[in-house]
């Protein structure tokens, strides 16, 4: 509450209801700032069109773009071939193991057959069965990553189609550009032309624009 208020209400200008909803008021003027998003304020009083800066230029973006793009899907595939690569070393070592498996499977089950009563022989047998089946797993669990992998990599390809659609377009924009300029050409240079009249008789209006204002609002566009 302001000095203002509470003079009032001491005077008896004012009571209490009209104290609690001047502070609502307040109180939600204050959330509806709050609720202002910066950008979007920012945006709507930004001064159009932008001025001509690399940051603004289409074509330059659009370049900026298509070459981003193109090194990041580089270092991407690197990667995946990276990891594809290690989990076909992974697949060739879990083999061997699986032959040495094999072949204790082979050694045990012959021991059990000649010596039934030896516990351990079967023992032995069981264990490498169960650790070549484990091993049967891993190899069809890298298997299909590997399938995952090239998946993957068949999608990135069609991240050179949208480089090449990029490409496509800035292609056009440009062709038209060149279009237009050869359009507007002739035959006097610009500096040799005379210049152009501030008023001319006929005119609806008489303001008279000076050549300050004319270069200044040139020089405004040209940013």
């Amino acid at each position: 509450m302001t000095q203002e208020e509470l003079d009032a209400l001491m005077n008896g200008d004012m009571d209490m209801d009209d104290t609690a909803t001047d502070s609502q008021d307040q109180a939600e003027d204050e959330a509806n700032q709050k609720d202002v998003d910066p950008i979007v304020e920012k945006v709507e009083s930004s001064e159009l069109p932008f001025p001509a800066t690399d940051e603004n230029k289409m074509v330059h973006q659009l370049d900026d773009v298509t070459k981003e793009s193109e090194e990041k899907a580089s270092e991407i595939f690197d990667i995946i071939e990276n990891i594809s690569s290690d989990l076909m070393d992974k697949e060739e070592s879990l083999n061997s193991v699986g032959e040495v498996l094999n072949s204790n499977i082979e050694l045990f089950s012959t021991l059990c057959e000649k010596f039934p009563d030896v516990a351990t022989f079967k023992t032995q047998l069981e264990k490498n069965e169960t650790a070549l089946n484990e091993v049967s797993n891993v190899i069809e669990i890298l298997q299909n990553s590997g399938d995952s992998i090239m998946n993957v990599m068949d999608i990135m390809q069609y991240q050179d189609i949208h480089r090449q659609k990029i490409e496509r377009v800035i292609n056009v924009m440009r062709a038209l550009s060149k279009y237009m300029n050869t359009l507007f050409e002739g035959k006097i240079d610009d500096e040799k032309r005379v210049a152009s009249a501030t008023h001319i008789a006929g005119d609806s209006h008489n303001d008279l624009a000076s050549t300050d204002d004319i270069e200044a609002l040139l020089e405004q566009f040209g940013k």
